[in-house]
């Protein structure tokens, strides 16, 4: 258990300094204002993991993160004023960006696992952008044509 930890502070170190450089350049959120939220979120994600492991209930552990994170920020909450601030110093897309990119890697790395689950599964996982891909495009077009940008 206390290897897992290790390993889960370590990610969690990482991906919070992509996330801090990602929220300053794309956000203009100087690192120091959004380090606090960044705690707080890798914290949260911490104890969720490490409650998943604790109880034998076949839960992922997102739920249990999810649930921590609000039940936190419930108002009335102790602290629930302050966790609000902070996160919300933290952009979303600079938190998705480092963790969807850390997963492509890790999928990339292990393509023969990818593989082994068989042919339908790649068609799927195509269908699956192709249809997000054409979507976004198709959302946007009309959203720009609504605000007569294009």
């Amino acid at each position: 258990m206390l290897k897992s930890i290790q390993e889960w502070v370590m990610v969690l170190v990482i991906i919070g300094a992509v996330v801090l450089i990602g929220n300053w350049i794309g956000y203009n959120v100087v690192p120091l204002q959004a380090l606090p939220g960044m705690a707080v979120l890798a914290l949260i994600c911490l104890v969720g993991l490490i409650i998943h492991k604790l109880l034998p209930l076949n839960i992922p552990s997102v739920a249990y993160i999810g649930l921590l994170g609000f039940i936190l920020t419930i108002p009335g909450m102790p602290g629930q004023e302050k966790i609000v601030e902070w996160t919300a110093h933290v952009n979303l897309l600079a938190i998705a960006t480092p963790i969807l990119a850390y997963a492509g890697i890790a999928i990339g790395r292990s393509w023969s696992d990818f593989s082994k689950l068989g042919w339908k599964t790649i068609i799927v996982g195509m269908c699956v952008l192709l249809g997000t891909f054409l979507g976004s495009a198709i959302i946007a077009e009309v959203v720009l044509r609504m605000q007569g940008i294009i």
